[in-house]
């Protein structure tokens, strides 16, 4: 599943005409919207070929004058990152020193690489 947020503009005297054309079209949830003719709204698909299809539907709404991808969320990426995270994380061993409680902090330096943090 994917969502993303888009960006509408109009000009402000269509502002209403847009509004009802993108509640009536299904394509999205409409969020916010101002004078200006500022609308922000969310699309959802099961794949960006899906989003793709609805972000060009709402560029074509008259009297649209832009429509433009802002932040996209993708579950398949976000289940990818999980899966190198807890990769890396089983490969890379926390060194003993950063688990004992009676270790000061000062006692540990930065030097570029963690297994050479003791003084």
């Amino acid at each position: 599943m994917n969502i993303s947020s888009i960006v509408v503009m109009t000009k402000p005297e269509h502002i209403q005409d847009v509004l009802k054309s993108l509640e009536e079209s299904g394509l999205c949830d409409i969020h916010f919207y101002d004078e200006k003719g500022r609308i922000i709204v969310t699309i959802e698909g099961e794949d960006v070929y899906e989003e793709t299809f609805k972000l060009r539907a709402i560029q074509d709404i008259p009297h649209v004058v832009s429509a433009e991808m802002s932040f996209a969320y993708s579950e398949e990426e976000l289940q990818k990152a999980i899966n190198e995270f807890e990769r890396v994380q089983k490969e890379q061993e926390v060194p003993e020193i950063l688990e004992r409680d009676d270790v000061k902090a000062e006692a540990i330096v930065y030097k570029g690489h963690i297994k050479a943090y003791i003084k």
